[in-house]
């Protein structure tokens, strides 16, 4: 009985172990959307073990009030779903400068710097080719007073060449 429930456990590793899906060493590509306007980011990928990652994302927000950019670091978990699904958790910051276009603000630029969390899912086709869906929340740290307390729900579809 003991040598059945070993084989088994034994199983269940070997197999959990050949399914688990590991990432590629390098994305590049584009993150599309955001909450309050239209933003894109450059976004870079890079594989820090087999299921966990550094991205790094430099990008400009743009809406009627104001233009920003921002450059923003997360650092990401990695979990496969179902064939080529995976989803993903992860944590950072980054900074910005916002421009206000909008003559009613006495204090019409700054910088600001803020805490952001992502979660999001992604498919891995089998060509170099990695879409992805994620939420990253943003809660404004310092800086700028219009941004220095802000709360942001960001939310993009990421399309990004593998390498």
């Amino acid at each position: 009985m003991k040598i059945t429930t070993l084989l088994s456990v034994l199983f269940l590793f070997a197999t959990v172990s050949l399914s688990a899906q590991s990432i590629s060493e390098h994305a590049l590509g584009l993150r599309l959307g955001d909450s309050d306007g239209f933003g894109a980011e450059i976004s870079y990928q890079n594989a820090l073990g087999d299921n966990n990652r550094l991205e790094v994302d430099l990008g400009w927000r743009d809406n009627r009030n104001f233009d920003a950019f921002k450059l923003a670091g997360l650092y990401q978990w990695v979990f496969p779903l179902d064939g080529n699904f995976n989803w993903y958790v992860g944590a950072g910051g980054g900074l910005g400068s916002v421009d206000f276009e909008d003559p009613i603000f006495d204090d019409d630029e700054g910088l600001f710097i803020f805490a952001a969390g992502d979660i999001g899912i992604e498919y891995d086709f089998d060509i170099p080719l990695l879409l992805s869906l994620d939420f990253r929340p943003e809660i404004g740290l310092a800086g700028y007073d219009g941004f220095g307390d802000d709360f942001d729900f960001d939310i993009a579809l990421g399309i990004r060449y593998q390498f």
